[in-house]
């Protein structure tokens, strides 16, 4: 493992009565794609500004480089910012932008202007020097920022939702320009988003956030199959969130039914939550399959038809398919033990770690 070039140790942030971070810790490696996911208010921008140098701490410690951050102002920090807004000068043309850092450091002309060239380069833009910001496109516009960023050669870009003025066709294009960029130039991003598919496409770590802490961190496959509870379940994708109850170690009853799963550390009769996605779940002839359910509505979402169902019980089911249904059908719904995650409920990610590495050494013994 490489040494972390950002750390924040039990970092809390006031605004007067209002906590907006409780206790954060994480550690930031040079060369990765990292994203804060999370809802608008949850404290994601705040810890882009802290890390900027924008915003001080209440408490706790951050450190840049092995060595703290405290009383290190923004103009002394490897860190540059590309804002939602992107916040260009429209009265100046692409060049005026871009170089505009380096202008007011009083740079010699020539070497402004190889490194705007260059700057420009890196993020497709060659031959753009003159044009005016107001004829360029919001893809281009925000690709002019990432450049006036870039050429400050920062250790870290904070990229506070980029994306989100653009319509989805563009965003998606962005998203595969943004990845590549950055593994091209191997600088350390760090992204603010709520889109959670975002997230997944393009982080190599991803710290989901609720209400000022980070509930649970890990790279994307760790997030998407192994949620450390309901709100991440449910906020990383689409979920089937049942109760259930724990029979035994590799055993939970739920939907009136009893099954293997793969999950144990629990007690038995335990209360759980048990989530199983969407595109796990296979449709199959009433009675042929673990749980029978009826076919209630059915939209096409053009790679597949989500379909909503309910069992005996009640609950309600979705179902991602590439197979049309049929409204009112009875039919059965299958799925293997290892598509059941179990959930505690309310677990932290540091319980959940504590509770997988005592139940993994009592089974080694």
């Amino acid at each position: 493992m490489s040494q972390a070039i950002i750390e924040f140790k039990e970092v809390t942030k006031k605004y007067g009565e209002e906590t907006v971070l409780k206790n954060i810790n994480f550690s930031i490696e040079k060369g990765l794609f990292y994203t804060l996911l999370g809802p608008s208010g949850c404290g994601k921008s705040t810890i882009l500004n802290i890390i900027a140098g924008f915003t001080d701490t209440t408490q706790g410690e951050v450190k840049l480089n092995q060595k703290s951050a405290e009383n290190l102002p923004p103009n002394k920090r490897k860190i540059n910012t590309v804002f939602q807004d992107y916040a260009l000068f429209p009265h100046m043309n692409v060049f005026e932008n871009v170089a505009f850092g380096l202008k007011i450091k009083k740079m010699d002309k020539n070497k402004v202007k190889e490194k705007v060239k260059e700057a420009l380069r890196m993020v497709q833009l060659e031959n753009y020097e003159t044009r005016e910001i107001v004829e360029m496109s919001g893809g281009q516009r925000q690709r002019v920022a990432i450049a006036r960023a870039l050429i400050n050669e920062p250790d870290v870009l904070l990229l506070d939702e980029p994306l989100s003025a653009l319509d989805l066709k563009l965003r998606t294009d962005m998203q595969y320009e943004l990845r590549e960029l950055q593994q091209r130039l191997g600088i350390t991003f760090i992204y603010v988003t709520h889109d959670q598919e975002e997230a997944l496409a393009m982080s190599d770590e991803i710290f989901v956030m609720k209400a000022g802490e980070i509930v649970q961190s890990g790279t994307p496959v760790d997030i998407y199959d192994e949620p450390i509870n309901r709100y991440v379940a449910d906020f990383i994708g689409e979920s089937n969130i049942l109760k259930g109850q724990m029979v035994e170690d590799y055993r939970v009853a739920f939907g009136g039914n009893v099954f293997e799963c793969v999950d144990g550390g629990m007690k038995p009769e335990e209360v759980v939550d048990v989530a199983i996605r969407p595109e796990d779940l296979v449709l199959v002839p009433e009675n042929k399959g673990c749980i029978n359910v009826k076919i209630d509505t059915q939209l096409f979402r053009g790679v597949h038809y989500e379909i909503i169902a309910y069992d005996a019980e009640g609950n309600e089911w979705m179902v991602h398919s590439t197979h049309k249904a049929e409204v009112g059908k009875q039919v059965a719904l299958q799925f293997e033990s290892y598509d059941m995650h179990i959930m505690r409920i309310g677990e932290t990610e540091k319980e959940f770690d504590e509770r997988i590495e005592a139940y993994t050494e009592e089974g080694n013994r």
